[in-house]
């Protein structure tokens, strides 16, 4: 459960008590492969999914098989903790890659955050701070260029794998292929291609073997607008 402590800390502080509560919470780990559903449309689950390695995503799927990824999850999240209250799933979660996970009972989470209201404002704010990532997603979407859409999200990325220990001096890995990005930014796959592209001839990026290395992090935020802000985060950001 370090993962997820570390998670939650670096949006809010968790006193000892706090962090010991965690440790103890009931957890079935389980190995997936790459690109398996956890948990499916439709699906009334009886407990959350904790991702411990490995990377997944939120998805819907168009009944013609078109996919929109929603957004990308990495260790330390808890990509369906609405299902707390929201009991029937509107959306698909699943692997990206080969992924550690482990499943918490509902009925144990929600003594957790019964016993320690605390923890529960902080789980409160981790779904807020979930609900600002999604704007700022359709903002990008909407109104961003694709050469913006693409630096914002590797901008975001980098950040939250920071926030957790994953990522440091704008190094960092970017488990996500192009047809992913294509899929989650609404571009085709050459559009991606030729974006990159851009980006590395610019000397803002290298690409390499799943590897992301940010060369000028101050460039590659101002040419995607990027404002950390909505993460919400309380360590000090690049």
């Amino acid at each position: 459960m370090g993962m997820l402590i570390r998670k939650l800390e670096s949006i809010a502080f968790l006193s000892e008590e706090e962090r010991q509560a965690i440790q103890n919470l009931p957890i079935r780990v389980q190995a997936l492969r790459a690109r398996q559903d956890i948990v499916r449309d439709g699906d009334r689950p009886s407990q959350c999914c904790l991702v411990l390695e490995g990377w997944a995503v939120r998805y819907k799927l168009l009944s013609e098989g078109r996919r929109q990824i929603l957004s990308f999850h990495i260790p330390g999240d808890i990509p369906d903790l609405q299902g707390l209250h929201l009991h029937t799933m509107d959306h698909s979660l699943a692997t990206l890659t080969k992924a550690t996970v482990a499943f918490i009972p509902h009925e144990s989470l929600l003594d957790l955050t019964t016993r320690y209201p605390t923890l529960a404002g902080i789980f409160w704010r981790e779904t807020l701070i979930d609900a600002a990532i999604f704007r700022e997603w359709v903002t990008s979407m909407g109104r961003r260029s694709a050469c913006e859409r693409i630096a914002h999200l590797f901008c975001e990325l980098y950040l939250r794998l920071e926030a957790v220990g994953l990522a440091s001096e704008h190094r960092c890995e970017m488990l996500v292929t192009q047809i992913e990005l294509s899929d989650a930014l609404g571009l085709t796959s050459v559009h991606i291609n030729r974006v990159l592209k851009d980006l590395r001839q610019r000397e803002l990026i290298t690409l390499k073997s799943r590897n992301l290395t940010i060369e000028a992090w101050n460039e590659l935020t101002r040419t995607s607008d990027f404002d950390p802000t909505y993460l919400h985060q309380r360590r000090p950001v690049a």
